[in-house]
Order: C-alpha cells, then sequence, then structure tokens
C-alpha cells in the first residue's frame, strides 16, 4: 500500500487544522503525560503561529507550530507515525524559514531531547519550574546564523 504524505499549513491568523492539531496533542497528552497545554493557550498559540502539518493518506500524523522568530511552540507526531521522518521534516521545514530555531523541553523528556541532540540542537540552559505543574525546561537552540543551513544538511545527509 503507498503511503501519501501532504504538507499542509496553517499561516498566523487560520485555523483550518488547529482542531485536529488539538486532537492529536491531547492524544499524546493522555498516552504520555506530555504537552499538557491548556485548550485556551494551546489555541491562542496556535492562533498566533505559523503551523506546518504533515498528513498521511488524509489523517494528521505530525504538526509544528512556530513563532515568526523561529520558536517551536509545538512539535508532535504521532506516536504510530515515530520513526518515519516526520520530526526532522517539520524542523527542518521551520530551518528553512529562520536562521535560527529554538524550542523548549521537559528535562524529563529523553525522546524529545534525543530527538533533538540528533538534529543538532545544543542545551542552552535549564529553567526551572518552566511548566505551569512545575516541571523544568531546557532551552535548546539550533543555528548560529549562517550555519544552521549547514548544520541541517550534514544532519540529512548521515
Amino acid at each position: 500500500m503507498s503511503v501519501n504524505v501532504e504538507m499542509r499549513v496553517d499561516a498566523p491568523g487560520q485555523r483550518e487544522y488547529a482542531e485536529e492539531a488539538w486532537d492529536l496533542k491531547e492524544r499524546i497528552r493522555v498516552e504520555e503525560g506530555l504537552l499538557k497545554q491548556r485548550r485556551g493557550f494551546f489555541m491562542d498559540a496556535y492562533r498566533r503561529s505559523n503551523t506546518y502539518l504533515l498528513y498521511e493518506n488524509d489523517a494528521l500524523v505530525a504538526f509544528a507550530s512556530t513563532r515568526r522568530d523561529g520558536y517551536i511552540l509545538f512539535l508532535a507526531v504521532s506516536p504510530d507515525a515515530r520513526g518515519e521522518g516526520y520530526g526532522k521534516r517539520l524542523v527542518a521545514e521551520v530551518a528553512r524559514e529562520h536562521p535560527v530555531v529554538t524550542c523548549h523541553a521537559r528535562t524529563t523528556n529523553t525522546n524529545a531531547l534525543d530527538f533533538y541532540e540528533r538534529m543538532g540542537f545544543e542545551v542552552r540552559r535549564r529553567i526551572d519550574n518552566y511548566y505551569e505543574d512545575g516541571g523544568a525546561a531546557f532551552y535548546l537552540r539550533l543555528g548560529e546564523e549562517a550555519g544552521l543551513r549547514e548544520k541541517l544538511s550534514e544532519f540529512l545527509r548521515r
């Protein structure tokens, strides 16, 4: 069976795919205890961001919402679709638009931290009590202006 993967985009101010993104985020929250944002916060941030969404045979499998400065607000990949390169593809899309890409990740989320490390992100600092539930986060950064595209190209060649 062939798989058709399509990228769709909700630009700032658009919410065409917001409900599907919320549903995927909530599935991950329930199953893994991650992406704990409240609905109001999520929808407001989604509305203000540029969101890249990957659909596999018309089903949402991954999305990334980013601010205008290249900060990744949300990166979510369906547990069933992990290992297919969707997260890498989304980060690459963000990196095409921004010389520096940044994000936060829970210090306890080893899967996310391993992923970001493989992508070339560097931990810049730890922030205690970053999340509403008191959880700590690492602030991560990819790129040093001109070096980002080279780092990403090198990673994609591996």
